[in-house]
């Protein structure tokens, strides 16, 4: 099954389009011409793009079908909203959309493209209440700090492991369309006897459900069988994600799905996706663990009062060996006590980071869930941070 899903995951990759799965962009022609409208390293396929409110970034103009000397000249829809200089510098100035109008001329030949840019404000970041093991999502549900990763335990093992786990206090599930196990998952969860409303369960829509969304979220209902979705999350950009996630919103409309979100979305991804939805994220879920921290990327999110929750946390199949034996993480767990395991999910929520291990151990299930009893340091976190090796184990 691993492997079948492995095949499937690179296929896709192959195959979408669209180019943004790991943000490297495709080249985007304007309406009249192959005017690229660029910002930074990230060239926008759908020519929208969000900004928070106060920051500044710069707009490069490619134009090839122009040769010699060019002039180019900006103009702004709404300058109170988004400024932007003579030589493309923009400032988002207060919440609202403006499009941004990019001409370039040389000589008689003159082309002209379009980019919409939406500002909003900064928020303040999720909150996270160590007392009550729980953070407030901007939809206003409560959600558990930690939980149990599903990912590759199938039938009689996923209905086991999600009992244990239950069993052993923890109240958040995560699944996915496809790990193949919603059906288990529903199950453990409608024979624990534990009140529907106490347990958080997520899942996800995988790409090539995307072009049918509808039909999608209703076969997850099925499928889990527990009466709503507490969180539906887009399992990584594609073709149609746009129209998958506005079928999302409907969903959340009619009660189906309690609150929506996002899986494996950067800030070049976000940027450019955001705009084009109605309801802000309740939480993006990335890739996340000492060895790929995502320094950058969660304030982003947080910023945005979108919650970050990390998968992988351990380093995933393959790496799990290696930093569970890491000596600076090793030592810091012998002073407080603790497993390499446990100190690895306490840096995470300090990071502020919901963290959701995966495991079919009993053992283990019980070790993860005991990670509120000890704080680590300044110090210990930052040489933890220094661990960092911007390396990501998985391809999205």
């Amino acid at each position: 099954m691993d492997r079948m899903r492995k095949y499937i995951a690179l296929f896709l990759a192959a195959m979408l389009v669209i180019g943004i799965v790991s943000g490297l962009p495709v080249t985007a022609k304007g309406k009249n011409s192959n005017m690229v409208l660029k910002i930074k390293k990230m060239i926008y396929t759908k020519k929208t793009c969000q900004m928070v409110k106060g920051t500044k970034a710069a707009l490069t103009v490619k134009s090839g079908s122009i040769r010699g000397k060019k002039k180019i000249k900006y103009i702004s829809s709404k300058p109170g909203t988004v400024s932007i200089s003579k030589k493309g510098k923009i400032l988002a100035k207060k919440k609202g959309t403006a499009k941004i109008k990019v001409t370039v001329t040389s000589k008689k030949k003159k082309v002209s493209s379009w980019m919409k840019i939406k500002v909003v404000k900064k928020v303040k970041p999720p909150v996270f209440n160590f007392k009550k093991k729980t953070v407030k999502l901007n939809s206003g549900y409560q959600m558990p700090l930690n939980g149990l990763g599903t990912y590759s335990l199938e039938g009689k093992v996923c209905v086991t492991s999600v009992s244990e786990a239950l069993k052993r206090g923890v109240r958040l599930i995560d699944t996915a369309y496809m790990y193949d196990n919603e059906k288990e998952v529903g199950k453990a969860i409608r024979e624990s006897g534990i009140p529907r409303k106490e347990i958080f369960v997520i899942t996800k829509l995988y790409p090539d459900q995307y072009d049918n969304p509808k039909k999608a979220i209703n076969n997850s209902l099925k499928r889990l069988n527990i009466g709503y979705i507490d969180l539906l999350l887009l399992h990584h950009p594609g073709k149609n994600d746009v129209k998958a996630y506005k079928a999302m919103e409907k969903a959340v409309k009619q009660g189906k799905v309690h609150s929506i979100g996002l899986s494996n979305w950067y800030i070049e991804e976000l940027q450019e996706f955001l705009p084009q939805v109605n309801i802000t994220p309740a939480l993006v879920q990335n890739e996340i663990h000492p060895y790929y921290q995502e320094n950058n990327v969660i304030p982003y999110i947080h910023n945005l009062g979108i919650v970050v929750q990390g998968w992988y946390p351990f380093g995933g199949r393959g790496y799990t060996k290696e930093m569970l034996s890491d000596k600076t993480m090793a030592k810091i767990a012998k002073a407080h006590g603790k497993s390499v395991a446990q100190v690895i999910l306490r840096w995470n929520l300090q990071k502020g980071v919901v963290v959701i291990p995966g495991s079919s151990n009993p053992d283990h299930i019980q070790e993860n869930t005991e990670i509120y009893d000890f704080k680590l340091s300044k110090k210990e976190m930052k040489q933890i941070n220094a661990l960092d090796r911007h390396e990501k184990h998985d391809w999205y």
